[in-house]
């Protein structure tokens, strides 16, 4: 496993499994059958409605908790709840959270960053940041904020390599942190000749090495799945390097094309949205 230091000195691994779309038993699943083969950073959300399920699975799991890194997100109906941090905390059945996000810049988002960053000030919280924000909204919160934003969870793939963001996140000490990191399951980005060609070079598949790509271009990544072989494959990624020159052949790929566009009309639609966080199994 390979790691980035956050601005607190906090190490993240920069592998992980993602729980978006699964159910409640089949994040229990994923959770247990990657924290087997080795992961040890787990990725959920109140908005998942899975919380109580990869907490049951971290528990469940007979690895360290201070082994595990567990991340979740607040989401925007919660931002103005004062117990919103602890009854997370609840439903992953944990002490502390290693890294709380703000999930949208929907509702009174800096509330929400101020909850978090009470919860980080009490250790509730190892590390907070925010997701789906885009470079005005992180200006806003750093002008604002008492502690600094650590990660910036967002799009990012071979199609849309947001370098000006991530040079801005760097100069501020901030590091990203790709969903959708192979494309929505684009099957034109997956297929790509050079995925292919480098996939037959290493003897791994075209999903490896967009991974891989990620990783050496300092991306978190958090790939979900429901299939145990796709979870053991998605972690087999540091044994081989990608040169700098296929780096450069990847990098030459990007379209600044996103599948996920955020409109002022759906962030008030999720202010409005109350996940039944509580009616989870």
């Amino acid at each position: 496993m390979e790691y980035l230091t956050l601005n607190n000195g906090m190490k993240m691994p920069m592998d992980g499994i993602g729980t978006f779309l699964l159910s409640p038993d089949e994040a229990e699943a994923s959770v247990s059958a990657a924290l087997q083969c080795g992961y040890r950073l787990i990725d959920t959300a109140n908005a998942y409605v899975n919380e109580k399920a990869v907490g049951r699975a971290v528990n469940k799991s007979g690895v360290s908790r201070e082994d595990i890194f567990l991340e979740t997100k607040l989401w925007p109906s919660f931002y103005e709840q004062r117990d919103a941090v602890d009854k997370t905390l609840q439903r992953l059945g944990t002490d502390y959270i290693d890294l709380l996000l703000i999930h949208q810049p929907a509702g009174n988002y800096l509330a929400g960053y101020k909850l978090m960053e009470k919860a980080y000030k009490a250790g509730k919280v190892k590390a907070i940041g925010l997701s789906n924000f885009n470079t005005r909204q992180i200006q806003e919160i750093l002008s604002q904020c008492e502690v600094k934003p650590a990660v910036l969870q967002t799009e990012v793939h071979p199609y849309s390599q947001e370098r000006e963001l991530k040079k801005f996140l760097a100069e501020e000490g901030m590091v990203i942190q790709a969903w959708y990191p192979l494309g929505h399951g684009d099957k034109a980005l997956q297929q790509e000749p050079v995925f292919t060609e480098l996939a037959a070079k290493y003897g791994k598949s075209n999903v490896q090495i967009i991974l891989r790509w990620h990783i050496q271009s300092g991306n978190i990544v958090i790939p979900g799945s429901k299939n145990p072989e796709h979870i053991k494959a998605n972690l087999n990624l540091f044994d081989f390097t990608l040169t700098d020159e296929e780096m450069e052949r990847i990098a030459a790929m990007d379209q600044q094309k996103r599948y996920y566009h955020s409109t002022r009309e759906m962030l008030k639609k999720y202010a409005e949205i109350v996940p039944d966080v509580d009616g989870q199994k």
